[in-house]
Order: structure tokens, then sequence, then C-alpha cells
């Protein structure tokens, strides 16, 4: 699977193990394996790191989706939805 279904500018992609990661410029911004999911910002919350993010869970079927309201990031996942107010989000898979 390549990143072209991800996004072409500054996105890489590397498996290690059962590891996934995801990297959006230098930050891995998704990875994940059989039991978690990690959300990373990087200090980043912008369009293209929301973009991304959601193209890898749309790609790996991993059943989350980010958004924003009022300024404000959020995580959907498992009919919950989480905020997203720090750098990093861990989910349970």
């Amino acid at each position: 699977m390549g990143t072209e279904m991800i996004g072409k500018h500054a996105t890489a992609m590397q498996t290690i193990g059962e590891l996934t990661e995801v990297f959006y410029h230098s930050t891995p911004v998704v990875t994940f394996n059989r039991e978690t999911i990690w959300l990373k910002t990087g200090g980043f919350q912008t369009v293209t790191t929301k973009r991304r993010m959601n193209q890898v869970a749309d790609t790996f079927d991993l059943g989350y989706h980010v958004f924003q309201k009022q300024g404000d990031w959020f995580v959907d996942y498992q009919g919950e939805v989480l905020p997203f107010d720090g750098e990093i989000i861990e989910l349970a898979r």
C-alpha cells in the first residue's frame, strides 16, 4: 500500500514488525498496531495534519475521524467523541 492513497506531499510510511507509522514531514502523525492507535500532531494542528490522519484511517480502516469544532480538535472513535487537546492521543483498538 503506497503513500499515494494517503497523500504524496511530505508523506512517508514504514512498517516494522506489526507497527505501522505514517509520517507527515518528520512527525509520525499516525502509528498503529493490532492493539493501539496513536495520533500525534507534532505541535502542528493544521488542516493537512488532520487530513493525513483521516486519510490513514480511511486507507487502513482504523475507524476514527479527526475533526475540528470552534477551533478545538476532536476524535470520533467507536461511537465516542474524545477531545484531542494535547499533542498525542492514544486509542485502544
